[in-house]
């Protein structure tokens, strides 16, 4: 197993854990960072374990989360935002859990709207179409929890995005969501468009149809309503889950809310787009 060392500006939180008592864990922040460390190391090289060593296997959520937030100390910046994974039931089939979970989006993995995503060892070979949330001011931890319209408030901007998700586990839909939390809740890469119009407030997000297309033909239709029933849900979902946790959202951060069509296979040689409608259009070649 490579080592660790932690780099000088990692700050305590990242590692420790969250601070607020209704949310606290005990594993060892020693086992968080090495935990992390062994998985960040089958990301690097795109290889695969069967799971943590049960001495590093997190034993409840925050320390999940605990073990997940060391990922930052490896990223020359901060998290450019969040993702939620599971939002749907076909997710949530996909990788074998009953309800969503939290990742964080490294800035050095977002891809060009319209770039090469390099396929490579990537086990899952999916493509997901999501609504985007980008937001205007931070929204801190705290002990009650934000209504969707707090959260809404906050927002400045909706993007269309596409995730392209991976595991560093051969199987991944067996582990559990413990360990795929302490893995970044299978971030990997994600695509961002531009702005959609602002009129996308006056818009009901459940009922509006998003189509996932392969070279050219419709892949997947689905609706927003296959996200928690609604992104703004899954949205609210994320803000309190972070607070729940001792995690600030922060200006200017990005959530993506999971996918509203099901995952999208892909294979080299694949153009991917996302059809949002009057939101936007997005793009991503597989090579």
């Amino acid at each position: 197993m490579a080592s660790f060392t932690p780099k000088s500006r990692c700050e305590p939180r990242l590692c420790t854990g969250p601070r607020l008592t209704y949310a606290r864990q005990t594993m060892d922040p020693q086992n968080q960072r090495v935990a992390c460390d062994f998985l960040y190391q089958h990301w690097r090289t795109g290889t695969r374990c069967d799971g943590l060593p049960p001495e590093l296997q997190p034993g409840d959520r925050a320390g999940a989360y605990a073990v997940q937030a060391c990922i930052e100390d490896y990223s020359a910046r901060p998290p450019v935002g969040w993702k939620i994974a599971a939002t749907s039931t076909a997710g949530q089939a996909h990788i074998g859990v009953d309800g969503p979970m939290a990742g964080r989006l490294l800035a050095e993995r977002q891809i060009a709207d319209g770039a090469r995503f390099t396929l490579g060892s990537n086990l899952m070979k999916v493509a997901e179409m999501e609504f985007a949330f980008r937001f205007g001011e931070d929204l801190p931890p705290r002990a009650a929890p934000y209504s969707q319209t707090e959260v809404l408030d906050a927002v400045s901007a909706l993007h269309p995005a596409i995730e392209l998700p991976d595991s560093r586990y051969q199987h991944f839909e067996k582990v559990g969501a413990l360990q795929l939390i302490a893995d970044n809740a299978c971030a990997h890469y994600f695509v961002l468009g531009a702005a959609a119009p602002e009129s996308w407030r006056d818009l009901d997000l459940a009922q509006y149809t998003v189509r996932g297309m392969k070279n050219g033909a419709v892949a997947e239709t689905g609706v927003g309503a296959n996200v928690l029933g609604d992104p703004r849900i899954a949205l609210t979902w994320l803000v309190n889950e972070l607070s729940q946790f001792g995690y600030r959202l922060r200006k200017n951060q990005t959530v993506i809310t999971g996918t509203c069509v099901k995952p999208m296979a892909i294979a080299v040689g694949d153009r991917i787009e996302g059809d949002f409608g009057t939101l936007g259009g997005i793009s991503v070649k597989i090579a």
